[in-house]
């Protein structure tokens, strides 16, 4: 069977979550989409569709993918997957038996689609999306279950119910809650799952009654710490005194303490002290000061808005926290606002009050305003340094895709700060009077 992923128009809908990755390569329960698929099919071959800016980068983390590639869709029929469709188990069975005839529908967008080879010239770069639906319309539409992704609350919003749904589809390779390490769990120990490397202290309260709790290979969980299912902690993951609520993932080495609700931490990231995390998407090398903390619920408990590369998009949710991409550091003591979007390669340094909602990419939080004195070299040099506290480097794919995204953020980056100066001119009364005379 083959396989390939494809992104569609509204990928950057995901932003800044999105900037560095394909939305499929997005992480929802314990995986991303990929994972996901190639884990429950029995794909022979596989590939993507994706932004030209991604493919070095893509390339380097897998080289098993066949990227953008005419010829090779070509060879014979290959399976086309949305990587805004976040399918339901059910979904995962009949995809073996997709035929030329249908296609599956989610609403009004495609979410699989086998692509005869003689099809394949229709896709090009520039718009294989428009071609694939094209494709659609003259075949029987099928109606799929499962969810349409639209925007990077709507991973949050699920993740919960993926966590169960992985769960059943995880076979039990694992030790359970009902090992020799006596283990303190509150309710089915058989809804523990703890790989045998994993290290777990004494006063450490797994909590199933919700749903289930996955710990993965060379985790470390701290003494006093709470886990709430359902919850995913991934490889090598360390938990410090946390309180992990329902809902919540973790990637892979991540260092995490504090109080987190119903977060998705992408992985490689740090919360190690105290302060709130909720209903927030955390992307990889994000560094969390001290009491860093955000709101997710508004005071009125009215519907959240949050800035999508500087335009204002109403959530419908009343609970909604903040989206961090990759790369960005916050100082001791920020606050974010409900429904905040901090881009990526960014710098935040509080001034004891509620931060900016909208704090655009390769840019500064620096005594009250914003600014973009950030300085591209010093921070690749940071990044390098951080990732080699990992045992990783920064590459010069990697380097030339965050040189093209400040390129390509300059004008929601001028946006901002233009409005800041005039937000601040306004408010001071010497420039008042200078404008009056």
């Amino acid at each position: 069977m083959r396989l390939a992923f494809f992104e569609d128009h509204s990928a950057l809908q995901f932003s800044p979550v999105s900037l560095m990755r394909p939305v499929f390569e997005l992480l929802c329960g314990t995986c991303t989409l990929r994972e996901r698929l190639l884990r429950s099919l029995p794909v022979s071959e596989w590939g993507v569709l994706i932004r030209p800016a991604l493919t070095e980068v893509y390339a380097e983390t897998h080289p098993a993918a066949r990227i953008n590639d005419a010829l090779w869709l070509s060879e014979a029929p290959t399976l086309l997957i949305n990587g805004r469709w976040l399918p339901a188990n059910a979904d995962l069975e009949q995809l073996a038996d997709a035929s030329t005839e249908s296609v599956g529908m989610l609403g009004d967008g495609v979410a699989w689609l086998l692509l005869e080879p003689e099809e394949s010239v229709l896709l090009t770069t520039e718009a294989w999306d428009d071609a694939i639906c094209q494709i659609a319309a003259t075949r029987k539409s099928v109606a799929v279950e499962g969810a349409e992704l639209r925007y990077p609350w709507d991973l949050v919003n699920q993740n919960r119910q993926q966590l169960l749904a992985d769960f059943a589809l995880t076979k039990d390779t694992c030790s359970t809650g009902g090992d020799a390490r006596s283990l303190t769990i509150v309710g089915s120990p058989d809804l523990v799952r703890i790989a045998e490397t994993a290290e777990i202290d004494p006063f450490v309260v797994f909590d199933t009654r919700q749903g289930p709790i996955v710990i993965e290979a060379d985790a470390q969980v701290q003494a006093f710490t709470r886990i709430e299912g359902p919850a995913y902690i991934g490889p090598g993951t360390r938990l410090f005194r946390a309180n992990i609520k329902a809902g919540t993932s973790a990637g892979p080495y991540c260092r995490l303490g504090g109080e987190i609700e119903e977060s998705i931490i992408h992985g490689y990231a740090n919360k190690y002290h105290d302060g709130f995390l909720g209903h927030s998407y955390i992307c990889p090398w994000v560094n969390l000061g001290a009491q860093t903390s955000n709101s997710d619920l508004k005071n009125d408990y009215s519907q959240v808005k949050v800035p999508v590369a500087g335009v204002s998009v109403d959530t419908g949710a009343v609970k909604v926290g903040c989206f961090i991409g990759d790369h960005t550091k916050t100082g001791l003591n920020s606050l974010f606002n409900t429904g905040t979007s901090v881009g990526v390669m960014s710098m935040v340094l509080p001034t004891g009050e509620l931060l900016p909602k909208h704090i655009p990419s390769f840019s500064r939080f620096w005594l009250g305003r914003i600014d973009d004195q950030v300085n591209l070299a010093d921070q690749l040099q940071l990044a390098e340094t951080s990732m080699q506290r990992r045992g990783l480097t920064l590459t010069v794919a990697q380097q030339k895709l965050l040189k093209l995204l400040l390129e390509e953020t300059a004008e929601e980056r001028n946006t901002a700060i233009q409005w800041w100066d005039r937000k601040l001119a306004s408010r001071d009364p010497l420039s008042q009077v200078q404008s009056e005379s």
